[in-house]
């Protein structure tokens, strides 16, 4: 039976300290190709690099951010991949989601989508036109939060992530509440991934949409990282890096509060301020 990847990986590196060089081993984060099938039409909407693990999660929340499904209902089962030809060996790279009977989606946007890496997902392929003929909603107003509910999300965010921790290699996505509470995190090598992830996991739970959530990803807000939070509902989005200019337009548009750059007690808000009760 094929054994399932895990997160870590071994290897051994050599340490050049000061002058002298002294061999161990490490822990590399995992990074293998996960395939996505759509049953029963035995079609492949995508490949991505991403670091194994919560993988059905990933599988949904892409197809929900790609509007494929729009509920929960529309999965009947998500599972692995058996290759009847080698003795019913599991093959954990590929992931079969089989779809509600009679649940005929428009594969064709997919396809822009048939490779994708780890750093960068679609790549600017995908568009903000996209999103308005989606239909996307502008999200609500509702939750507010102090400066210094934004400015505890990393240090939670970091302290959570376990395989970081080992490995010093993977992004991370996380939901908080409105009073700041970590209620789910994700890691991939990917921060897309992750993101990806965590929709996954709140679809799955018939959680969404995200309306009172704040989201904090590792490293900077993207085009997607803005696209699939606007698909989720997400009122607040912040990255610990600069947001792209192509971010903050779907932001602007679709009513989010965008906040880049959160470093200890500080941050910038591009979008939306009036969701941060700021303190004069």
């Amino acid at each position: 039976m094929n054994k399932q990847p895990g997160s870590k990986t071994k290897a051994q590196v050599w340490v050049v300290e000061n002058g002298k060089v002294r061999s161990r081993l490490d822990h590399l984060t995992t990074e293998e190709p996960l395939e996505i099938r759509l049953a029963p039409f035995q079609k492949s909407v995508a490949v991505t690099m991403r670091t194994p693990g919560a993988d059905f999660e990933l599988a949904a929340g892409f197809l929900y951010a790609e509007g494929v499904v729009t509920r929960k209902e529309d999965i009947q089962r998500i599972s692995y991949c058996v290759d009847e030809s080698v003795d019913g060996e599991q093959r954990y790279n590929i992931v079969n989601v089989e779809l509600r009977h009679g649940l005929i989606p428009d594969l064709q946007p997919l396809e822009r989508h048939f490779y994708t890496t780890s750093a960068c997902g679609v790549c600017g392929k995908a568009s903000l036109e996209a999103l308005r003929l989606r239909g996307c909603p502008v999200i609500p107003a509702g939750l507010t939060v102090t400066p210094d509910i934004i400015y505890s999300l990393p240090d939670q965010l970091r302290a959570a992530q376990g395989i970081f921790t080992a490995t010093g290699g993977l992004h991370a996505a996380a939901t908080f509440n409105a009073q700041g509470k970590l209620l789910n995190l994700h890691e991939d090598v990917g921060r897309h991934n992750a993101l990806d992830k965590l929709i996954g996991s709140a679809f799955l739970s018939d959680e969404l949409p995200l309306n009172n959530h704040i989201v904090l990803v590792s490293g900077r807000s993207s085009f997607e990282i803005l696209q699939k939070s606007a698909i989720a509902g997400v009122p607040i989005v912040c990255s610990v890096s600069a947001p792209s200019s192509l971010a903050v337009s779907v932001a602007k548009e679709f009513g989010i509060t965008l906040i880049g750059f959160l470093r200890g007690e500080r941050f910038n808000v591009y979008t939306d301020l009036q969701r941060i009760k700021a303190i004069n």
